[in-house]
């Protein structure tokens, strides 16, 4: 299947690394012109300067979704670079791992920080909310749109160590669904990807038994590729998904029937 996004601008948050950047990166080499949004000036620049390089039309602007001021002005500067919006990836997230309550003999020594739970709340679940809706008006201007959030496997099945992510990517599809309701009659779909155990520079620091154990628990036997989670994300707000909305795409391998 060839899928083109000529004349298309795709919105990519925290597309400065990892799966953001490879999603950025698919979009420009189908035809995309790409705002790479991201809160890392160093890494954002980084990542434009290698698509431009490549001969593609794209644009960093240091953004903090979880301020709406912040998106507001990214919004600014992509209108005035590119004339108008096509699609929004809400790629950006983070991570603040630590168990609700942590027992050692009997006794409780710690727990997951309040302002560890707040945080990704901020980046994962309300920076969401706030690039769709400082969005979707200049997509109805084009007649339509696509939306595409991520979410996680984990947001149905939990992890470990979790709280404050799990809330969040469950959350996210939550919100993917009634945004396709709301949103669908008005010509723009909303759709959620849930990525499994990917290869990034997160997991990279992670032990080799660590990662073997993923490995294991993922009936393909291997981790997922940024480029996995990116060619589902393009797929998605591409014209050959027009009649998929309110939908949660797994990207894992076949990690939950193989836990």
């Amino acid at each position: 299947m060839q899928i083109s996004f000529d004349n298309r601008v795709a919105i990519v948050t925290g597309g400065a690394n990892g799966i953001g950047l490879a999603t950025a990166t698919r979009l420009a080499d189908s035809g995309a012109q790409v705002a790479i949004w991201d809160r890392v000036p160093a890494a954002g620049e980084r990542a434009a300067a290698a698509l431009a390089a490549a001969g593609h039309d794209v644009l960093f602007v240091v953004t903090d979704v979880t301020d709406r001021a912040s998106v507001d002005a990214a919004v600014a500067a992509t209108l005035a670079r590119f004339g108008g919006i096509d699609i929004l990836i809400n790629n950006a997230g983070i991570t603040r791992d630590a168990q609700l309550v942590k027992v050692k003999d009997g006794a409780v020594v710690g727990g997951m920080r309040e302002a560890d739970f707040d945080a990704v709340v901020a980046v994962n679940l309300k920076g969401v909310y706030t690039c769709t809706q400082a969005v979707v008006p200049h997509l109805l201007t084009r007649g339509g749109g696509r939306i595409v959030n991520a979410s996680s496997v984990v947001a149905r099945n939990g992890n470990f160590g979790q709280t404050n992510y799990v809330a969040t990517k469950a959350g996210v599809i939550g919100m993917t669904q009634v945004w396709a309701r709301e949103l669908g009659r008005r010509g723009i779909t909303v759709n959620a990807v849930a990525p499994g155990f990917i290869a990034t520079d997160m997991t990279a620091s992670m032990p080799a038994t660590v990662l073997d154990a993923m490995k294991a628990h993922t009936p393909v036997g291997r981790l997922g590729s940024p480029d996995d989670v990116a060619n589902a994300y393009c797929f998605l707000v591409s014209d050959a998904a027009a009649f998929i909305n309110g939908a949660i795409l797994a990207v894992d391998g076949g990690l939950v029937i193989g836990t």
